[in-house]
């Protein structure tokens, strides 16, 4: 925060408004707000120095986070921590414009997603989603899901449904892999990002020792507050 003056006005709007939002959104499986470091608290690549690919997070949820604050709470010994932010639609609509043929894979496939690693824990949509979903009656892209981490093993598919489905995965994941996709931000102590997970995939390069504060708006919400929000 820029003084304490900022600081007195950013706590009063949570004393003001957090109860409000929390009769509206949801908890995760890690509460409203909590904060992360890498030391592996939870068995999550989230939780470590390694390098994380593009993706989007929540894919093993029915409903994904929309919105999320990002708030870095301290930032020493080390170095690094970029975040790099890629438009996931623009990506979509790139891989449409490319391979008709692709983007039709990635949106008619659905997919199993799940969240695991510490003991007696399996996080799993009540069902299977593809990455690029589109508005059954629109048909218009209004959500994505990428995360080869939380992505499940999918057995009822034949060879050439792999072959197809992992061809569309590759074109996809080489655009939002391109240099001029890329958004470098740098988070830094006082300062928060306001994510749309759907709309923007990220991934972070950490380097250090950190802890992020964070807080989801769930899509059905969203989506009610902002009903157009299509490509």
């Amino acid at each position: 925060m820029a003084d304490d003056g900022a600081l007195r006005d950013w706590l009063e709007g949570i004393v003001s408004y957090d109860s409000i939002v929390n009769q509206k959104v949801w908890l995760t499986l890690r509460s409203g707000f909590w904060d992360f470091t890498a030391d592996l608290t939870f068995k999550d690549t989230a939780y470590t120095t390694e390098f994380l690919g593009a993706h989007t997070d929540n894919t093993y949820f029915t409903d994904p986070a929309r919105l999320q604050l990002f708030h870095l709470l301290s930032h020493t010994n080390g170095d690094g921590g970029a975040s790099l932010l890629v438009d996931g639609f623009r990506a979509a609509s790139i891989l449409r414009e490319e391979s008709p043929q692709d983007f039709e894979v990635l949106m008619s496939t659905n997919h199993p997603y799940h969240s695991s690693g510490n003991e007696d824990v399996c996080v799993q949509p009540a069902e299977q989603a593809p990455v690029l979903k589109v508005h059954p009656e629109l048909q218009r892209l209004y959500q994505i899901r990428w995360n080869n981490y939380d992505r499940a093993a999918k057995k009822n598919w034949n060879w050439e449904e792999q072959v197809k489905w992992y061809t569309a995965a590759r074109h996809w994941d080489e655009i939002i892999r391109r240099k001029d996709m890329e958004i470098w931000t740098q988070l830094e102590p006082g300062t928060a990002l306001i994510n749309n997970d759907d709309f923007i995939s990220r991934y972070r390069l950490l380097k250090f020792g950190r802890e992020e504060v964070l807080r989801n708006i769930g899509n059905d919400q969203w989506s009610l507050d902002n009903p157009n929000y299509y490509i």
